[in-house]
């Protein structure tokens, strides 16, 4: 019995540093900040100017994956992310997204590099010239196997919502491209989602596995990854190769994950 308290007790004590301690001081961080739109209707959605305004100033081919904090309350624990594509000589960019209104998956709804309520998106894969080239016809492929795509499939927690359509298709995308393989930042909520319940799989970064359980509770290993795990869908973990610290909240604080691809000739 006093070894069963023991582990209950250390098992507490790593819950409570490693997500209610985060999670509560970023909460105080984020209600505290000034100049948070109080309504969707005000905040701003502009392109950043990560991305020419004329994708014919950009001729080669690309494919960004961009992540940004949500509104409100929201941006407390998540991030939304998602996906855009341009082909070579291509006049203009092709954004994807997953949202819990309209038709969940939205092309072009916003600039390709915009703001997400006010918040300035953060880069997590880049592709350029012929690795773009080859990457974005699995993306499109990826993209129509969406199988939650209809209106009514989206639940803000715990899936699927707009970070589970990023994973899956860039999971599935990664499959013939390896070069797409990539790990979400731990605070895009969903993306651990499944309908299948307990579900043991490759991690999202194709080297390493992931069990989870309806992306609820989980962990994962993997060579992108580092070790994450989930708890309600919150993400606590270590990034061995790029060191770094996850926490829920904060996020990733440590090195950045990010080379964007060379052009290849």
């Amino acid at each position: 019995m006093t070894v069963l308290i023991r582990f209950a007790a250390a098992l507490l004590a790593i819950v409570v540093l490693a997500f209610v301690l985060p999670l509560t001081t970023h909460a105080l961080y984020w209600m505290s900040r000034d100049g948070m739109p109080a309504r969707w209707s005000a905040a701003d959605w502009s392109s950043t100017g990560l991305l020419p305004a004329d994708a014919r100033a950009a001729p080669q081919a690309l494919v960004r994956v961009y992540a940004a904090r949500t509104g409100r309350w929201r941006g407390i624990v998540a991030h939304h992310s998602w996906i855009v594509v341009k082909e070579a000589g291509a006049p203009a960019y092709t954004r994807f997204d997953k949202v819990g209104w309209g038709s969940p998956i939205r092309v072009n709804g916003w600039a390709p590099d915009g703001r997400w309520y006010s918040n300035p998106p953060e880069l997590v894969l880049a592709l350029d010239g012929a690795a773009a080239e080859r990457a974005i016809p699995a993306l499109r492929a990826a993209v129509e196997a969406y199988p939650w795509s209809g209106r009514g499939d989206y639940r803000a927690w715990p899936g699927p919502n707009s970070n589970t359509f990023v994973a899956f298709v860039l999971e599935h995308a990664a499959r013939e491209r390896p070069e797409l393989a990539v790990s979400l930042p731990p605070t895009a909520l969903g993306k651990d989602w499944s309908a299948e319940g307990w579900r043991a799989s490759l991690a999202a970064g194709g080297a390493g596995l992931r069990l989870s359980w309806s992306g609820l509770a989980g962990v994962t290993i993997g060579r992108l990854e580092g070790v994450e795990i989930n708890l309600a869908g919150l993400v606590a973990g270590l990034d061995v190769l790029r060191p770094a610290i996850k926490l829920p909240g904060w996020g990733r604080i440590g090195l950045d994950p990010v080379s964007p691809h060379p052009d290849e000739k």
